[in-house]
């Protein structure tokens, strides 16, 4: 009777053992990565440009610039390159990917 006890305590503490190491942790790290990035993007939020300031400087631009950057595609190509430039320097500072 000692050897079945022993082999489910043994059965116990290795599903507990795996429990803990690997779905618990990794829960909490994904769960504070998350919450970190989740404020770091409001804060990065509030020191963005307001609307008016950009809506001022793209008004200066003259029609004659404005040909020529809607001859090359720049309103669907420059978004991509931002968010493409912002996106690798956040992967980039994730220490688990990067």
């Amino acid at each position: 009777m000692p050897g079945l006890f022993a082999i489910l305590a043994s059965a116990i503490n290795m599903l507990l053992g795996f429990l803990i190491r690997s779905i618990i942790v990794k829960f909490v790290t994904f769960f504070a990565l998350f919450f970190i990035v989740h404020e770091f993007a409001s804060v990065i939020a509030s020191l963005l440009p307001s609307g008016n300031s950009v809506s001022t400087g793209i008004a200066s631009i003259p029609t004659t610039v404005w040909y020529f950057l809607d001859l090359f595609g720049f309103s669907i190509g420059f978004p991509a390159v931002v968010s493409a430039a912002a996106l690798r320097f956040i992967i980039r500072r994730i220490p688990v990917i990067g």
